[in-house]
């Protein structure tokens, strides 16, 4: 339920209304805007009576929400949401691009392609610690000592990081050396994580999952900000079809569906959407226009020989051809205004 209230209500009367829905067992989310403060009600909402709601004076309108997600419900704030990662905003009219390996290899790699995707105009550094492989065979990541490399690039460059969690035991380590912590596609519905990051103080990258629908996204972006943390950014990195010639099928309409849905930003990955590197720069290109507020891209200094997604990575060359259409692309880009 949304609580539109009229523009002179004091923040006396916010106050008294707040605490008249929390004994019934109503939390409630507050947006400011210009004209209007919209109340969202979270939870049991059939308990409250929308006729004696809409009739305190300070209340202009009253309407139920029917989609399953309230807090990540564009219906409850007015304005796109900006989140801060350590001084690198994304949202709201702030795109960035990030950037780096797969999987953290060694100081050389992680430090070589931090410098090159910053000079190429990347806001952050993206690279795999613990990474979930299909085959348990497979490289798993360095683990703790990759996340300790990251933080030597994050040193060298300034770049903010971003690495994936995989196990709510590791979050102390990632409090303390990520920026921007990501949940994988293969984790958008571990509920019991999600909620465990909830309780982060740091912002986090939720992906889409390999054969999750949009509102199933959003239902997982619910969980995280349900347990407190609103700092959340949707990644769409492709779904899986039955077609062949690509790694999975990038669904760029999640882009404008996305924005009229919720007020979160929308990041794509064309890399693992893909699968190979010469699709690449269409699929960047293609998702900017669309209105993306930014992009996750592979890059590798030797993608021949890398231990992850070597097919699917641009050389430091090939990243700065794609970053430089890309910004030159950002004034075309489709504005939305739900």
């Amino acid at each position: 339920m949304v609580v539109v209230l009229k523009p002179d209500t004091k923040e006396e009367q916010i106050e008294n209304l707040k605490v008249w829905l929390s004994s019934m067992g109503i939390s409630t989310h507050i947006s400011r805007g210009v004209n209007h403060t919209i109340v969202g009600l979270v939870g049991d909402t059939s308990v409250v009576d929308m006729d004696l709601v809409r009739a305190l004076d300070i209340v202009e309108n009253v309407q139920r929400i029917q989609e399953p997600f309230k807090n990540a419900n564009r219906k409850f704030h007015n304005a796109d949401q900006v989140v801060d990662i350590a001084g690198v905003k994304i949202g709201g009219g702030n795109f960035q691009i990030i950037a780096g390996p797969c999987s953290v290899e060694s100081e050389a790699q992680v430090c070589e392609i931090a410098e090159r995707v910053k000079a190429a105009g990347a806001g952050l550094l993206r690279g795999g610690a613990f990474k979930p492989r299909t085959s348990p065979y497979a490289f798993q990541g360095l683990k703790g000592d990759g996340l300790k490399l990251l933080v030597e690039a994050k040193q060298l460059t300034g770049l903010p990081i971003v690495s994936e969690i995989m196990n709510a035991v590791h979050i102390p380590m990632f409090e303390e050396s990520v920026d921007l912590v990501q949940v994988g596609a293969r984790n958008m519905q571990n509920f019991e994580l999600l909620k465990e990051v909830g309780k982060m103080s740091k912002p986090i990258l939720l992906k889409r999952g390999l054969a999750n629908t949009i509102d199933e996204l959003l239902m997982s972006a619910e969980y995280i900000m349900a347990s407190g943390n609103e700092n959340v950014i949707l990644c769409e990195r492709g779904i899986r079809t039955f077609e062949t010639r690509t790694r999975n099928t990038l669904d760029l309409s999640a882009v404008p569906v996305l924005k009229k849905l919720t007020h979160l930003p929308i990041v794509v990955d064309p890399s693992h959407a893909m699968g190979y590197a010469h699709l690449v720069k269409p699929m960047a290109m293609a998702a900017t226009v669309a209105g993306a507020d930014g992009l996750m891209i592979e890059v590798h200094n030797n993608p021949a020989k890398a231990l992850c997604d070597g097919p699917q990575s641009l050389t430091p060359d090939q990243f700065d051809d794609v970053a430089k259409q890309v910004f030159q692309l950002r004034p075309f880009a489709c504005k939305y205004d739900y």
